[in-house]
């Protein structure tokens, strides 16, 4: 259950960061209610996920999945279209993020 409450944390997270800039400084009501609430879920789900992965972990996944996520999105949502070293970057997060569950002891199987 983990996993699956992780994925929610990090979903969630990346709807409220991206909501953020919809927001307007908090102007704007509707995505200012979907960061709030977002980043509600996201937090709590994460305590859930702490449950049963080590916070270090759980936190690397949790952040390096948002940055790409949310990366993402953006160029989508916001036209922000990252530039090569940028893409670069993400890249090697993914890797990173991958090794950590790949071949960490820490990270139960």
């Amino acid at each position: 259950m983990g996993y699956l409450y992780l994925a929610i944390a990090i979903i969630t997270e990346v709807a409220a960061t991206t909501a953020l800039k919809a927001s307007e400084q908090f102007t704007k009501p509707i995505p200012t209610l979907i960061v709030v609430v977002g980043y509600g879920i996201a937090f709590y789900m994460l305590t859930l996920v702490l449950r049963t992965i080590p916070v270090g972990v759980s936190y690397a996944i949790w952040s390096g999945m948002g940055i790409v996520l949310v990366a993402i999105t953006s160029a989508f949502v916001y036209k922000q279209v990252p530039d090569l070293p940028a893409v670069l970057g993400m890249g090697l997060i993914i890797i990173g993020v991958l090794v950590i569950n790949v071949f960490s002891k820490t990270v139960a199987h």
